[in-house]
């Protein structure tokens, strides 16, 4: 059995052409593929039921399925920034028009997705080959909201602020 790809299925109670639409404002390396239209007799004759969205190489489908699900913590999406300037944007950008601020990088957008937002050099400080390094650098992020890597690296040295 083989696996021809994979596509990210993020469901909605209403709101999936509006997220595409955000996301791809947000991404800049993105397409809107095909909308899907719920059919006649179903009690949403008309309106959006699927949106195929392409982010970054990245297969979705904004799914309108009602209330009965809600996005929470136990899935996210990392975004690797290759710039400070890069993961700045993105927090920035995500956490606007009604998104939050959690812990340790997380941000959740206006529709409640949950992202990592990882900035350049943080991963690298954060799994240091040297244990205590890496234990100190964990320590100092578990103190913060967004990243700062100046900072995991001063902990990491055992460098007072």
């Amino acid at each position: 059995m083989s696996a021809n790809g994979f596509t990210t299925c993020l469901w909605f109670d209403g709101q999936a052409e509006a997220a595409a639409d955000y996301y791809l404002s947000v991404f800049k390396d993105g397409k809107l593929g095909r909308l899907a239209r719920y059919p006649e007799g179903t009690g949403q004759a008309g309106e959006v039921m699927t949106v195929e969205f392409e982010i970054n190489g990245q297969q979705f489908l904004g799914l309108n399925g009602g209330p009965q699900f809600t996005f929470s913590e136990a899935v996210s999406f990392m975004i690797h920034c290759d710039e400070e300037s890069e993961s700045d944007y993105y927090y920035d950008t995500l956490t606007k028009d009604g998104g939050q601020e959690s812990a340790c990088g997380w941000v959740k957008d206006k529709f409640g997705v949950s992202w990592q937002v990882i900035p350049p050099g943080a991963i690298e400080v954060l799994t240091d080959a040297d244990p205590g390094r890496a234990a100190r650098a964990t320590a100092a992020m578990m103190k913060m909201k967004k990243l700062d890597v100046a900072e995991l690296r001063r902990a990491a040295d055992d460098v007072p602020a």
